[in-house]
């Protein structure tokens, strides 16, 4: 049994490169269909039922909800996009024990997701995992080592990995497009309104509060807490910087070829709805300092949907040939006097700031885990490793910006050199939910 200590104690290094796919082949026949079964089906995870049910030789097998209103709702919408009538579970464990269930998509609250995927791999099952990997480093330490241990594989869902156009533009700084990149700023904005003043209640009978807990110390219910508001809370979440500016920060890391940094610093507020409930800030300036003084920054704006470039996210790179702006649906790129050079636009458009983010880029994420668990992908998009990474700059940014000091980092483990930072390393547990390795 792993608990808040012992995780502290072992750290797992995690490299910042994509696995080659080829070592996962045979695993399932490249010919052979995947099931699947998707455990959270609220908000991101309508969006994978349909990118599971939509990828050619898949089948969406099994729904899991711990809200059976929820889990009956998805299950009509199943059935009406034209797919077989899914098998219906409240508890996951019912359909990890399953021998005909090959993968589970975990698109739950961040305290779910790596007791979940934990549970999955030791299963036997392939895991699709929604971002943030985990609650806490320590965690995605531990998420590590078991899917080592099981030789499973586990894709962590930071689609823009998979845009045609991201990958271009990474091959043509790869070649020296745009010369040495020295610098990254990443932005979010959006306009999200109060959460109110939620009220103690008892948990309404369509909802399994406790299940909902899970591994997470247990708390009372607030009515304004299920099923999006979490986010905003300690408890549960883990705030904007890993619901929102891990896609940004992944790609800026993925761009500059690098891992974790040296040194982490924070600046964050509450500026907007203050007499909520919300307990985090909304807006956050977050700097990530690497060797050479090369730099990531990211500037999150929950509730100002000010622009940049015409975009409510994305990524800007500076080099010494040039720069260029990327997001979800596209690229520019401009020379050193500032003129746009080239422009190219995603035939098929994501969502960018919605609480559901469904697009093109899901169908193709989950291709590619599909194709990487039968063997046939050239190379895996997001492996355990490369997810641990970009995870840890956000929840680097929120210890930064909790305990109120610049950081300084082992670059070969992400581990701030400071002891009240480690002690928001990793999280407590409910005593029987610990997660175990």
């Amino acid at each position: 049994m792993i608990d808040r200590r012992t995780l502290i104690g072992g750290g797992v290094a995690a490299a910042a490169l994509s696995a080659p796919a080829m070592s996962y082949a045979r695993i399932l026949g490249a010919n052979d269909r995947l099931h699947v079964a998707v455990m959270g089906l609220n908000g991101r995870g309508s969006a994978l039922m349909k990118a599971v049910a939509g990828t050619p030789n898949n089948e969406l097998s099994r729904l899991i909800d711990v809200d059976s209103t929820v889990l009956k709702k998805r299950a009509g919408e199943a059935v009406a996009d034209g797919g077989r009538a899914p098998a219906l579970d409240r508890d996951y464990r019912r359909a990890l024990d399953r021998k005909d269930i090959d993968a589970l998509v975990v698109t739950t609250p961040d305290h779910w997701h790596v007791k979940a995927s934990i549970d999955a791999l030791k299963a036997g099952k392939h895991v699709y995992v929604e971002k943030p990997l985990s609650l806490a480093p320590a965690e995605g330490e531990a998420l590590i080592a078991v899917q080592q241990d099981s030789g499973r594989v586990l894709q962590m869902g930071n689609q823009q990995r998979s845009s045609r156009e991201t990958q271009e533009l990474v091959g043509i700084v790869r070649e020296g497009g745009l010369g040495d990149i020295y610098q990254a700023d990443t932005w979010y904005a959006n306009n999200r309104g109060s959460i109110g003043k939620g009220e103690y209640a008892a948990p309404p009978a369509h909802l399994d509060w406790d299940l909902w807990q899970g591994p997470r110390p247990r708390g009372r219910y607030r009515t304004n807490l299920v099923h999006y508001n979490w986010h905003w809370f300690w408890r549960y979440g883990t705030g904007e910087t890993t619901n929102n500016a891990l896609h940004e920060l992944d790609i800026a890391r993925l761009i500059m070829d690098v891992g974790f940094p040296e040194q982490v610093s924070a600046r964050g507020s509450r500026q907007f709805h203050r007499g909520d409930d919300w307990e985090m800030y909304d807006t956050l300036n977050l700097e990530l300092i690497y060797p050479d003084k090369r730099l990531i920054r990211w500037d999150g704006h929950s509730c100002n949907a000010q622009r940049r470039y015409g975009r409510d996210r994305g990524v800007l790179v500076y080099g010494t040939k040039g720069s260029a702006v990327v997001d979800r649906n596209g690229y520019e790129m401009f020379d050193l006097a500032g003129k746009q050079i080239a422009k190219v636009e995603a035939a098929a458009k994501s969502a960018t700031t919605n609480t559901v983010g469904a697009g093109d880029l899901d169908f193709r994420h989950f291709a590619n885990f599909a194709d990487t668990v039968r063997g046939t992908a050239t190379r895996q998009a997001s492996p355990v490793r490369d997810g641990h990474v970009s995870t840890t700059l956000c929840h680097l940014g929120n210890i930064a910006y909790r305990t109120g000091k610049e950081l300084r980092i082992d670059p070969a483990t992400g581990r701030p050199q400071d002891a009240e930072a480690m002690k928001l390393w990793a999280v407590d547990y409910e005593p029987g939910w610990a997660v175990t390795i």
